[in-house]
């Protein structure tokens, strides 16, 4: 029976641990293998261009220095361990990190143009909520101009027995509903227009030049038509356009005496009888 050497099973050794720990940090829906909702695997699926990233913001009071950072079905923190999907670090007090939600307990659901993703199972409350565990939600609203950005805590609501919960919110337009890209009638008539229009040219263009045998600008289709088209226009644009009267009746005047000629004497000596 061959023996693998020792050096062998130490690298399947950290092989299957690196693999167990990539699976560790994956969002974990409720739910096991077929028992998820489908509707909830691909709006996480959506949110695919976001993974590997981390986001934070730094709030900095007069009593409190804390700074929160998140990451999409990642771990947030330095010292949480794996899973610490959200955290909040305290800068005045040694940088000590407070988990607020792992991704081993995910939620999320979405809206036309919002997605919302809850990390449950982070650490217990010391005095309020009646000690049970943090949640965070995570509001990402729908904005096409970047992939992620404007992460900000907005709220948390500690004042209850139970269901407390952080409220942060983003922007990423991965919660940006698909354009419908359709052409409206207009637009389809104009490209039939201009596929016939192409097509007249071409086949016209054809015909005057190998059949007809025209040369230079002759071999224009209906070239004739096109030149006087130009004199069409500008006579129609004359007639519809211009305000002065071509035939304007010449007004009346009278005439007087003094401007008539003097009549030459009529004779008529002929008509007498001889």
């Amino acid at each position: 029976m061959a023996r693998f050497p020792c050096h062998s099973w130490s690298a399947v050794l950290l092989l299957t641990l690196a693999a167990r720990a990539m699976g560790a940090i994956d969002c974990n829906l409720v739910g096991e293998g077929e028992q998820e909702s489908k509707a909830e695997k691909a709006v996480l699926a959506s949110l695919a261009p976001l993974r590997n990233k981390v986001f934070s913001q730094r709030i900095h009071g007069t009593d409190n220095d804390y700074t929160y950072k998140f990451t999409v079905c990642g771990t947030a923190g330095n010292t949480s361990g794996p899973g610490a999907g959200l955290v909040q670090i305290d800068n005045k007090n040694g940088q000590k990190e407070t988990v607020l939600g792992r991704i081993e307990d995910t939620r999320i659901f979405n809206g036309s143009d919002w997605i919302m993703l809850i990390y449950r199972k982070g650490e217990k409350y010391d005095t309020h909520c009646n000690q049970e565990e943090r949640t965070a939600r995570v509001m990402i609203s729908c904005n096409r101009n970047t992939i992620g950005d404007n992460f900000m805590m907005l709220n948390e609501e500690r004042g209850k027995v139970e269901d407390c919960f952080y409220l942060f919110e983003m922007d990423s337009s991965v919660a940006c509903p698909p354009v419908d890209v359709r052409l409206s009638v207009g637009s389809i008539l104009l490209i039939v227009f201009a596929l016939l229009v192409a097509l007249y040219l071409i086949v016209g263009f054809l015909y005057q030049r190998l059949v007809v045998g025209a040369k230079g600008m002759e071999q224009i289709p209906n070239y004739s038509f096109w030149q006087d088209l130009g004199n069409l226009m500008a006579d129609g644009c004359d007639f519809a356009c211009r305000s002065k009267l071509r035939n304007v009746t010449t007004a009346y005047r009278g005439v007087g005496d003094d401007q008539l000629g003097e009549e030459q004497e009529e004779r008529d000596d002929h008509l007498l009888p001889m």
